[in-house]
Parts: C-alpha cells; structure tokens; sequence
C-alpha cells in the first residue's frame, strides 16, 4: 500500500484545544469523586449539566443514575424510531478499592477509585457528543446519534439490562464502545472481530453430608475430600463436554469447611467464576455444570446445592461494526494506529446491548508512549495518558461521520 494510502482522511469534526482542556479537567473532577453502580449521582449531575448547556436533551434512566441523549434527531412525543441512530456508550461507575495514586486529581472518596478507566469512557462519550452537536447544528451530522451513559458496569449483571429497561436502545441500529487498555499506547486502538471479553458468571457451591471422626472417615461422608473433588475434577470434566475453542473456564476463588483438625465437617463450600468465549457454550454452561457438580458429589456422598449466577456473555464484536471503527480511526490518525489485540476473559456487560443491536467495542490505548512499567486494570495506581481523551473523540466522531455514509 502506498504511503498516501495510509494517510488520515480529512474529516470534520476535529477537537479544539480549548474543549480538549475542558474534558481533562472533566476526566480530572469524576477521578477526584469516584462513586460506585447505582450511586452514580454526582456523575450522572455533572454530565446532564454539561450538555444542556450545549442545548442538548438528556434524559436521566429510570434507575436515577446514568442518562442518554439524542444528538440530530428530536422525536416527538410518542413517535417511534426507525432504528436509525448510532450509540455511542460509556460506563460511568467506579471500583471500590482505595486510589494510591499521588496525584492531584487522586480520589477523594476513601476506598474508592476510577481504576477501570470509566472516567475516561465518560469524557469519551460526552466529548464527541459536544463535538458531533455542534455538527449536527449546522447540518454536517449525517445520522442521529445517540448517546449512552450507563451506570452499574461492575455490579453483575450489569446495568445495561437496566439501561435497556429504560429504552435505551429504542430506535438504535449499532452501538459502539471503547475500554481503555493499559497494554497499548495512547495514540492507538487495539481492535479484533468476534469475541473481544468473555462471558463472566458467578458459581456458589454447598455441600453438606453427616460429619463424623477423622479416625472413621469410611462411616460418613469426608466433606473435605468432596470439596476438593468437586474443585478438581468438575473444571477436567467440563474440559471433556465442551468444544476447548470455546474457552470455557472454571476457576475457584473460594474453598472453605471445617474448624477442627480432627473433625470430618458437615459442611462446605466453594465459589469461582465461570468465563466463556463462546456464546453458544455459555448458554450451555449452567445445565453442563449443575450436572458434573451433581455427579462429582454424590460419587463421594454428599448433597450439592448450586448457585449458578448469570453475569454477562461475551462481548462478541459484529464484523461490519469493527470494520466501522477501524475505518474511522485510520481516518483520523493512519493504518499504524490500529492493532490486533487479544481476547480477553474480563467481564464486560456491553455485550447485553449485542444481544439485541450489531456493535463492537476497541480498545482505547492509555500508555504512555515509551512507558515500561504499567498500571494495569483494577489496581489503585492505575492512571491514563490523557491523550487518549482526544484520540477516544476522534475515533466516535470520525465513526458516526462515516457510518452516516453507509447504506
């Protein structure tokens, strides 16, 4: 491919310095008042603010928290969309861990902390909203977009069933995302079609039998081999009944039973995370699990009582959608700012919208340039080369800009 090839498309819509500024300083005020899912009410506040005093309408969900906004289209009461608009979501909550970062926007809120980067999806989305009304008042918005502040992201399942209860999806044909992405550098997405996340689900094991004498195992159930059976053998078996390039994982977090060394106990219990690439394995999954927990514990004499709690499926990105992306961000920055990147087996509850709409989600790089050390995800020094602020913009400008163009 030629050099001129690979050159950014001139597009409009590009970010002033002077918004730039501001959304640092935005990013900068969410970092200093993290609040957790469903407590969102600051967070929600300061965004609703900020766009109506751009004149736009938004709309706070039904949950109180999180809201959306319509940009280009302006429905009248009780009129039906055609499913014409193009979301644009970011998640709005934080982590309850403590922030230990020194900085001057360090968290404020004790055992509190933006260490998934949410306030940078945050800043994303309500950047190119400001950007793309501005386009759309003098009539350079080519389709309606919509978008999406969903509150809740780490409280299984998620608050975007909650965002959907509320319609948030009423009237959208393609949503997009971004999470950031401490493994790549801010300048650059990572993008992959299929499944980007895994499907994250919450497994709770009890096991009861009679308890008895160490020194007589043989006469009632030895609860604490059982338990260790059930935490070994049920992973090997279901590796055995599912297809291996589904990916389908259990991994146990929790064993717990006993109090006495001498004491074959009652009781005991486990708790892990099921993940999953596949989404046809993970609706699979409960009955394939329920059933080798069944037989593993009765092979040893003890009772099973399951917990299966759903999380979220796989986030699994629509082939037209990534391309989407992938078009817009070299639009804006040229073919060396896009790279594969790799599935991940983190959660993401993006993936409900996908259960109902085509979208894709990419990977926001926050390193900065050159760095050796990071500060992965969901760690209290986490932290973003603010750059990516600008290229996040960019890449939902350039993407509605262009997903206008296509039939």
């Amino acid at each position: 491919m030629s050099p001129d090839a690979a050159a950014p498309t001139l597009l409009p819509g590009t970010l002033p310095d002077a918004l730039f500024a501001e959304l640092i300083a935005f990013r900068r005020d969410l970092h200093r008042h993290p609040e957790l899912g469903n407590q969102e009410l600051r967070t929600t506040a300061a965004i609703k603010e900020r766009l109506e005093r751009a004149g736009l309408h938004p709309r706070v969900l039904d949950t109180g928290t999180g809201l959306i906004c319509d940009i280009g289209r302006e429905p009248a009461a009780g009129e039906e969309t055609s499913g014409d608009l193009l979301a644009l979501r970011a998640d709005i909550d934080a982590l309850p861990i403590p922030d230990t970062k020194t900085v001057g926007y360090a968290s404020t809120v004790p055992g509190r902390a933006h260490a998934c980067g949410h306030d940078v999806h945050t800043t994303v989305v309500l950047g190119a909203g400001l950007v793309l009304a501005e386009l759309a008042r003098h009539q350079r918005l080519p389709r309606p977009v919509r978008l999406l502040f969903q509150p809740a992201e780490e409280v299984l399942p998620g608050g975007a069933t909650d965002a959907l209860e509320s319609g948030a999806l009423d009237g959208v044909g393609r949503i997009l995302a971004v999470h950031c992405d401490p493994r790549v550098d801010a300048g650059r997405i990572g993008l992959r079609t299929g499944a980007i996340t895994s499907a994250c689900d919450r497994l709770e094991v009890e096991l009861d039998g009679p308890g008895g004498h160490t020194a007589r195992p043989h006469l009632t159930t030895d609860m604490v081999t059982a338990a260790a059976r059930v935490a070994l053998d049920v992973p090997a078996l279901i590796s055995r009944r599912v297809d291996a390039r589904a990916g389908l994982a259990i991994t146990w977090g929790r064993l717990e039973s006993g109090h006495a060394c001498n004491v074959i106990p009652q009781h005991a219990e486990l708790s892990g995370t099921v993940r999953c690439l596949d989404l046809d394995a993970w609706h699979q999954a409960p009955d394939l699990i329920h059933a080798a927990i069944d037989e593993t514990a009765a092979l040893h004499g003890a009772k099973s009582q399951i917990n299966y709690v759903r999380g979220v499926p796989p986030v699994v990105n629509e082939p037209d959608s990534a391309q989407l992306l992938q078009d817009a961000m070299t639009a804006r920055r040229g073919l060396h700012s896009v790279e594969d990147t790799e599935q991940s087996l983190g959660g993401e509850d993006f993936s409900w919208y996908l259960e109902h709409v085509p979208g894709a989600m990419a990977r926001l790089g926050v390193r900065v340039p050159g760095e050796l050390s990071r500060h992965d995800l969901h760690r209290g020094d986490f932290d973003v080369d603010e750059q990516a602020i600008k290229v996040g913009v960019e890449l939902f400008t350039a993407a509605a800009l262009l997903d206008g163009d296509r039939p």
